[in-house]
């Protein structure tokens, strides 16, 4: 089981990454902060899913899920577009070890003869299969609560 420490370091490195996305994306100062602790918040519940027992793919989507809907309930306090926090705090998430290992086993297939060319195919295309996976569920996780907790307004 996780410890506290290491949970608030996930949360803290989550944190970090999330405000540099957001420095990235032209985020204003005032919401940087904000970005910060929807990173924060998404690495929290990704890593507690992950100790749960859950799959990658479940985690990112439970922990998108929050994020997208406590952006979502703090949109018209913050003033701020949703999209830009959402994405801001999901994108540490992105499972880049799985990415690079796929394209990795992808290039040692094109350079040269492998000695056992299936398997580093059949690996390459696994780890393809679950950033794709992962990328899907983090998308559904963040549009779920928009669909849900959009306003009516009469006709």
């Amino acid at each position: 089981m996780i410890s506290g420490a290491q949970l608030a370091h996930h949360s803290i490195c989550g944190g970090v990454a999330a405000l540099g996305f957001g420095v990235l994306f032209n985020i204003g100062p005032r919401l940087l902060p904000w970005c910060a602790v929807s990173g924060a918040l998404a690495l929290a519940i990704r890593t507690t899913g992950l100790q749960l027992g859950w799959s990658l793919e479940a985690a990112s989507f439970a922990a998108a899920l929050a994020v997208g809907g406590a952006v979502r309930v703090a949109e018209h306090r913050l003033g701020v577009s949703r999209n830009s926090l959402d994405v801001a705090g999901c994108i540490p998430m992105i499972p880049g070890g799985f990415a690079a290992k796929a394209i990795l086993g992808l290039f040692a297939l094109s350079a040269s003869p492998a000695a056992t060319p299936d398997q580093v195919l059949i690996q390459s295309v696994a780890g393809a299969l679950r950033v794709m996976f992962t990328i899907g569920a983090m998308g559904t996780g963040l549009a779920l609560p928009s669909l849900l907790l959009r306003v009516r307004r009469p006709l």
